[in-house]
């Protein structure tokens, strides 16, 4: 592993925000960490790059203990939501500086910064003032500049938190591709699903100072490994139900689970796309609350006529019923999630 986390810890005020937390970044990886507000994400990256101390655990980066290495000796490349460009200095005064600091001639810096702003889209900007730059060419900036005395590690703290959300969802598509380009190891924290599911080769979701889950994008899509992972991606169908065999018994009725789930009472994820609609008078019925139109499909919230919890189904527009209807659902064992 390139970076492992034993057992880090960092206290606020007696309170751990990074509880014991274990975590392995290999080589060539990239790791996106998300979570809420105060899930103790950008205190991990802080700790990584020796911006924080730890009071418990170890750092390692190819093995070694990084206890008492300064953050400028580490190796590590951050970059920050905000950017912290220097506003006195011009785009190419920016991408060099860490160059400068490491003793690159005026020749190895000039290369360097034009490669670099030729990697990320702006070639010929080095003599462009940062005030004139738009937030998009800004993030560019700064990721340049992070890349530039080429980092065995780039961490990034929500990189497009300030950015737009078509702009963003550009961006996170050519980071992904200038990541695998040149081979470099991340390590990312955002609070955004959409944005670390589409950047990460590993997902790591974070509560409270400790690792909910890890997984693949896919894994932790499919299988949220309980209630709060569920509910964080976005899901709100979840209900507790009582598993017995191949099918629990919920306040939605009979619901399918998949063969060979955990038994007794546990929560259920139905994934929107597993809530089917069919006559009212088959299945649950229900009436229609409201539509969301999600662009590319309809999210249609439906109040069981039992009292029960509302349920959310995604249906193509053209077949997405009005509000005030009534339907009934029944629901696809392949959405249905028993989770931990």
């Amino acid at each position: 592993m390139l970076l492992s986390l034993e057992d880090a810890t960092v206290r606020f005020g007696g309170r751990a925000v990074l509880d014991g937390v274990g975590l392995g970044v290999a080589e060539h990886e990239i790791v996106c960490v998300l979570g809420p507000s105060g899930s103790g994400k950008s205190t991990l990256l802080r700790a990584v790059a020796g911006l924080q101390p730890l009071d418990g655990g170890r750092v390692l980066l190819d093995g070694r203990d990084q206890a008492g290495v300064p953050a400028h000796k580490r190796g590590v490349g951050l970059m920050f939501q905000d950017h912290q460009l220097f506003p006195q200095r011009d785009v190419g005064g920016n991408v060099g500086f860490g160059l400068r600091m490491h003793g690159a001639s005026k020749d190895q810096q000039g290369e360097r910064v034009r490669e670099l702003l030729d990697l990320v889209g702006l070639p010929g900007a080095g003599r462009r003032a940062v005030a004139s730059l738009s937030g998009g060419e800004q993030q560019r900036v700064a990721l340049a500049r992070a890349l530039a005395p080429r980092p065995r590690l780039l961490m990034l703290d929500e990189p497009l938190g300030q950015l737009d959300r078509s702009l963003r969802e550009r961006l996170v598509v050519e980071l992904r591709e200038l990541f695998g380009r040149l081979g470099t190891t991340v390590l990312a924290v955002t609070h955004d699903q959409g944005e670390a599911f589409a950047l990460g080769d590993r997902v790591v979701v974070m509560r409270d100072g400790r690792i909910a889950q890890s997984g693949t994008p896919l894994e932790v899509w499919q299988r949220p490994a309980d209630e709060f992972v569920a509910r964080f991606l976005g899901f709100e169908n979840v209900v507790e139900g009582t598993v017995a065999g191949e099918a629990a018994d919920t306040p939605w009725g009979k619901v399918p689970v998949p063969a060979g789930a955990a038994q007794g009472v546990r929560s259920l994820l139905v994934r929107p796309a597993g809530v089917r609609l069919v006559g009212a008078d088959e299945g649950l019925r229900c009436v229609v609350a409201a539509r969301t139109f999600k662009g590319t499909h309809v999210a249609v919230h439906l109040q069981p006529e039992e009292g029960a919890p509302r349920l959310e189904a995604a249906c193509a527009l053209r077949v997405a019923p009005g509000v005030g209807d009534v339907v009934g659902v029944e629901f696809d064992v392949g959405d249905v999630v028993v989770l931990g």
